[in-house]
């Protein structure tokens, strides 16, 4: 019976692609709601909860599987209410039973499977469940049974265990966000009082997680720890920021080994650009084949970070194929970016990316074929499932270009003329899904990271992808009262923001206005950072929580200080406060920012490699920087001089301010006047400001020392 003849389920009216996905499954699904609940209490079952996303390779399994199989629906239908929820529409709900499912079995991911009382309360958890017991893991259809018959039987057990568990987890959540100094202003270290001595335990803890970082790296591949590995761009930042204050270590030595293996890997796509996830191996090359908005923003900024601290093009070409990709594939008429690629096509996973030598001959015939297959791996025993991912691992171009009597820049040339063949060859093949709602979160990271791109290689046209997608979220997904929304798709902007699209959107505003000084973009970046206080403050024990004081009230409200794939919007927050201190004077940012920092110090005590976003707000807050005010009529024509040389290396310390008389919200401006002509840059260090230059060359001069 095709799938799409059934009657639908209660998701069919839903936006999400996730949950547009199971509207036709036989499993009842509910959205999470009222109704779903109310039907729990009015018939006694409890809930199966299921959390994942439309680009999830294991979430597809689990589908084929279990929820559109009759003998599973019947079971789930019998004796649960089942709920669907996207995880990137809820993050809010998929952290609180991650958190429930990672402390019941030490591990978590998705598909996230949860079985819990009426009141929302778990008593189990799990991931993917095949349909019946294999790979080492108990079959859905034994747990069903086996737990619908117990709460048919005693329903008063189940719920008793799903009480000692809440009371664990929320236990664990508190002690997680204790404090490490308190709010009264007289007593926090990073106010003023004891300054020296909130210096040296930051220092440790940076020193600390750089000793464990090294301890786990891989010298051969790059990346840290055994498969599977995660790019994870924000270790790579704070490792570019240890080297500049730390020369001798291995720091750049290693991201420079990282950026290098996950640039020649499977993980990227060599023929459409842009990065996969992750990898399933040491070596880079077999990754699960989604590509999320995310990773690619993230990793984008990193490329860039390297390429300004190290000058290497690679760098810089790899952050501008991955820009061609967001162009051309993620980029909404309207100017937002969609979220995210899956890995599947055509019901395989990888298929899309995958070939054969005879493929790759057939297109572009025998002798460029061979140099093609010979330079990207492609040969007949494959390195996925017998066909080939692309890849330069184990490739030597300057040998390469010997064996086949080319000088290195023709080899180049002819592989970059196939690239481009087999890339129209392989848009005739049958597309991975495309989730195609836009997430402010997620879109601001991309902003940030097409905003960074504007300022170091100095593009307009990144300025301008950036500067649509923002003005995009704050007309369609900002409330006329001010309130931003999470998610919009097909017309509709919904979901109250979360405390990351505040923080990430804020990240963005304020790289937007570095890259090109329109005052409104800051104004905007401080109305949104007041806004973010009002609704997400956690007054106890500093910084904020995911979720807002307007939000649906969930079993715990979330505080979320980890990094995980993307930074915490803790993370993110207290270097968005450091910022807003530098660029504005105003003392009220730097208290905020101090109990922000002193609460994720606390976290990372035990595990700082968990906090490296959060330790590059501590190593902004503890390393001197420059401050830079660059006055000058309206947009001068020398002001894009000015702004290569402040962009040309890696300052993560420095903050840089137009003097255009537009901005009336930071009044100490005034005391830069604004030349007549031309451009005047004031630059100060240390509480001490150096004479004003008007040239170039004399900034460069100034930024040097």
């Amino acid at each position: 019976m095709n799938i799409k003849n059934r009657t639908s389920n209660k998701l069919v009216d839903e936006k999400s692609p996730y949950l547009l996905q199971h509207a036709f499954n036989p499993v009842d699904w509910h959205p999470w709601g009222d109704e779903a609940f109310a039907k729990a209490h009015q018939e006694n079952k409890p809930i199966f909860l299921s959390i994942g996303y439309s680009t999830c390779h294991w979430c597809h399994v689990m589908e084929r599987e279990s929820f559109e199989d009759e003998e599973v629906a019947t079971l789930l239908n019998r004796y649960f209410v089942a709920i669907k929820v996207d995880r990137e529409e809820r993050p809010d709900i998929n952290h609180i039973y991650m958190a429930f499912c990672q402390g019941l079995t030490g591990s978590g991911g998705w598909p996230l499977t949860i079985l819990m009382t009426p009141e929302k309360r778990p008593f189990f958890a799990g991931t993917y469940f095949p349909k019946n017991r294999r790979y080492g893991r108990q079959g859905l259809l034994e747990i069903l049974e086996q737990v619908g018959s117990l709460w048919v039987e005693d329903d008063h057990k189940l719920r008793g265990a799903a009480e000692e568990i809440f009371d664990a987890v929320q236990a664990h959540t508190q002690t997680k966000t204790a404090p490490l100094i308190d709010n009264d202003p007289s007593n926090a270290p990073l106010l003023g009082q004891d300054a020296s001595l909130i210096k040296e335990q930051g220092i440790k803890l940076i020193n600390e997680a750089f000793s464990r970082l090294a301890h786990t790296f891989d010298n051969r591949y790059g990346g840290f720890g055994p498969a599977p590995k995660f790019p994870s761009p924000h270790v790579l930042g704070f490792l570019l920021r240890y080297a500049l204050t730390e020369p001798d270590s291995s720091a750049l030595t290693m991201v420079r080994k990282t950026l290098d293996g996950i640039a020649r890997g499977g993980m990227y796509d060599h023929i459409g650009f842009g990065f996969a996830r992750y990898s399933t191996d040491e070596k880079w090359l077999v990754p699960h084949f989604e590509k999320m908005l995310y990773d690619n923003a993230l990793l984008a900024y990193v490329f860039l970070e390297g390429y300004q601290m190290t000058h290497n093009d690679d760098y810089r070409r790899v952050a501008e194929e991955i820009f061609t990709y967001i162009e051309r594939d993620m980029t909404a008429p309207e100017g937002g970016f969609y979220s995210a690629e899956d890995a599947d096509s055509e019901g395989e996973e990888g298929k899309f990316y995958v070939w054969s030598p005879e493929e790759i001959i057939e297109i572009l015939g025998l002798e460029q074929g061979k140099l093609y297959c010979a330079a990207y791996d492609i040969t007949p025993a494959g390195n996925f499932e017998g066909k080939s991912i692309p890849n330069t691992i184990s490739s030597d171009l300057q040998l390469l270009a010997q064996e086949y009597s080319l000088s290195l820049e023709e080899l180049k040339a002819s592989l970059s003329q196939a690239r481009q063949t087999l890339f129209r060859a392989r848009e005739g093949r049958i597309h991975p899904h495309k989730d195609d709602k836009i997430l402010t979160s997620w879109n601001g990271l991309m902003i940030a990271a097409l905003a960074k791109g504007a300022q170091i290689l100095q593009t307009d046209r990144y300025l301008r992808l950036a500067e649509h997608a923002a003005d995009f979220i704050l007309k369609n997904l900002r409330r006329p009262d001010g309130r931003l929304l999470a998610r919009y798709r097909d017309g509709e902007a919904a979901y109250p923001a979360y405390l990351d699209d505040y923080a990430y959107l804020i990240w963005s505003l304020l790289e937007l206005y570095s890259a090109q000084g329109q005052s409104s973009y800051l104004e905007t970046a401080l109305e949104l950072q007041q806004e973010q206080d009002r609704l997400f403050s956690n007054e106890q024990n500093g910084g904020y929580y995911l979720t807002g004081t307007d939000a649906e009230e969930l079993l715990i409200r979330p505080h979320e200080t980890y990094d995980g794939a993307t930074p915490s919007g803790n993370s993110v927050s207290a270097l968005n406060l450091l910022r807003l201190a530098r660029l504005t004077g105003d003392t009220q940012w730097d208290e905020k920012a101090a109990k922000a920092l002193s609460a994720l110090m606390m976290a990372a005590v035990e595990y700082p490699t968990g906090y490296t976003a959060s330790l590059q707000a501590l190593q902004f807050s503890l390393y001197p920087g420059q401050e830079i005010v660059l006055a000058s009529r309206s947009q001068a024509e020398e002001l894009p001089a000015f702004r290569k040389t402040f962009f040309s290396d890696l300052r993560p310390y420095s903050t840089l301010l137009y003097q255009d008389g537009s901005l009336e919200e930071i009044p100490w401006l005034k005391d830069y006047p604004i030349p007549d002509a031309g451009v005047t840059a004031y630059v100060c260090q240390n509480f001490a400001c150096q004479q004003p230059v008007q040239t170039p060359e004399e900034f460069q001069s100034l930024m040097s020392h």
